[in-house]
């Protein structure tokens, strides 16, 4: 059931609206928090490549990169055939969604703070119970809605690290409001992905996303990907993008596939409100400083929120 997501892949009406329990369930969990480990590592990595190679360029490599290790794996570790599965723009589309998440990120980047463009990923698992609600059906119980709230506060006060004027003082501008529509695209992704879920096991799924994601990009930024030096990279940036492709890129799109198929969809993305708390922790280990007891306590409110949310029924 693991490894094919079992009654909960066939892309049924039935399947859309009915979850994983027992040790399923635990494991979709599981997989969402080591999601947000993965991604909080991926932002001291991916600062360190920032001076030396674009985003375009960056993410395009990237997702080369992710797809070939799926690839080893769903066609030369388990021996699954290679070959175009049935309705092939399902991955397209999909593709589609996380490619315009991905360079809206870095638009938004170039022309806001990275505080703001983080509080704008704070609607994501909101978007996504509403998404959820209008592409399959599930309906999220107040208690899930009441705890994607307070998990939310908790990541807003640590993004604006227990500001509270900065954080009233948050002004929608053009780079937010453009990687609204990249976070829209992205809480999208999990209904649709299970609306779209056929018989194929995730990590062939898995392939397809990260193969059609890359190619989106690539084309997007194709004149900074030619324009790039790729001789003259320094051998860390090169292990940052090691990083990306294998830890948040491959296993973080496997994982959220994973969970896809276990959890409603506003769970499943919920967990992205771990990632500032994740970076703070990580931070800190490696000797940049831990950040202020004030700011320490919204991501104590922010697990409160989620273990309220582990445990509330998922429809």
């Amino acid at each position: 059931m693991a490894g094919r997501g079992a009654a909960t892949s066939d892309g049924t009406a039935a399947s859309r609206t009915v979850h994983a329990k027992g040790r399923e369930k635990l494991l979709g969990h599981l997989a969402m928090i080591l999601f947000a480990l993965l991604i909080a590592g991926s932002f001291s990595f991916g600062a360190m490549t920032a001076p030396h190679i674009g985003a375009a360029p960056l993410n395009s490599i990237r997702f080369a990169i992710g797809a070939a290790i799926i690839a080893v794996i769903a066609f030369g570790v388990r021996r699954e055939p290679l070959r175009l599965p049935p309705a092939p723009w399902r991955f397209l589309v999909l593709g589609a969604l996380m490619g315009v998440y991905f360079v809206t990120m870095f638009v938004a980047l170039g022309i806001a703070l990275p505080v703001s463009v983080g509080a704008v990923f704070t609607l994501n698992p909101l978007l996504a119970a509403v998404f959820g609600f209008f592409v399959l059906g599930q309906s999220a119980r107040p208690v899930v809605i009441a705890s994607l709230l307070v998990a939310g506060a908790g990541a807003l006060w640590v993004i604006f690290r227990g500001d509270v004027e900065a954080m009233m003082g948050l002004r929608i501008g053009r780079g937010e409001a453009i990687f609204a529509v990249g976070v829209a695209c992205h809480a999208l992704y999990a209904p649709l992905f299970r609306r779209f879920a056929r018989s194929e096991p995730v990590v062939v799924s898995t392939f397809w996303v990260l193969l059609f994601t890359g190619i989106c990009i690539t084309l997007y930024g194709a004149r900074d990907i030619l324009a790039t030096d790729w001789t003259s990279m320094p051998a860390m940036v090169w292990i940052a993008i090691s990083y990306l492709a294998v830890f948040a890129t491959a296993a973080t799109f496997f994982l959220v596939q994973f969970a896809s198929l276990r959890l409603p969809a506003a769970k499943v993305f919920a967990y992205g409100y771990l990632t500032p708390s994740f970076v703070i922790v990580l931070e800190g280990l490696i000797g940049h400083g831990w950040a202020s007891g004030a700011v320490l306590s919204g991501a104590v409110v922010i697990v409160l929120g989620l273990i309220v949310l582990a445990f509330a029924p998922d429809g």
